[in-house]
């Protein structure tokens, strides 16, 4: 009879054991469901968030212009600055870059942005893209996008020095730009300021 009692609560450890490990296991198995349901919402709403940037994308305008000699065009615009006692604002970045179309929509689209640069800067989206990298043109600046990412902004005199440069992640506000800020950043370095 002892054989049977010490074989019965043996035989329960063993049963209460192999259920904390059934247990244990499936509370694993909801975890890592858990997880995996948390990755697919999570990877649902990164694609839906994709989706509707390249929507978004797909409706602003494109001002970088792939194919154009940068060099050639910003020595052209120091001359013109020379002549209009003008700034010049380099937007460094891309058609491919989200940040950089919404600033250049904010800017167009809001009046009082619109007219301190049509009467500070001569205004040039210089092309940073995978099929030209203007490379050369941004080695002068000391490649800011490297250190700043894109949109970059590199502010030249009217003879073409270069008098500073500015991340644009400080004048973001939202999924968009302060009024505020960027008319600070504009009005501080328009020519006499």
């Amino acid at each position: 009879m002892k054989f049977s009692l010490l074989t019965l609560g043996l035989s329960g450890m063993v049963m209460l054991s192999c259920s904390q490990k059934t247990d244990a296991g499936t509370n694993a198995d909801t975890a890592r469901d858990s997880g995996a349901v948390e990755t697919a919402d999570s990877a649902a709403i990164a694609a839906e968030k994709k989706k509707a940037a390249e929507l978004e994308k797909s409706k602003l305008p494109k001002p970088y212009n792939e194919h154009e000699d940068a060099a050639k065009k910003i020595d052209e615009l120091v001359q013109l600055a020379k002549a209009e006692n003008k700034n010049i604002i380099l937007q460094a970045g891309g058609n491919w870059c989200i940040w950089c179309l919404r600033f250049n929509n904010y800017v167009q689209t809001t009046p009082e942005l619109k007219q301190v640069v049509d009467d500070n800067y001569l205004y040039y989206h210089l092309n940073y893209s995978p099929d030209n990298k203007n490379e050369e043109v941004f080695a002068r600046y000391g490649n800011p996008g490297e250190q700043y990412g894109y949109p970059v902004f590199i502010v030249l005199d009217q003879n073409g020095k270069q008098i500073h440069t500015q991340d644009s992640a400080v004048l973001e506000e939202g999924k968009g730009y302060s009024k505020d800020k960027v008319l600070d950043f504009f009005n501080r370095w328009k020519p006499g300021a």
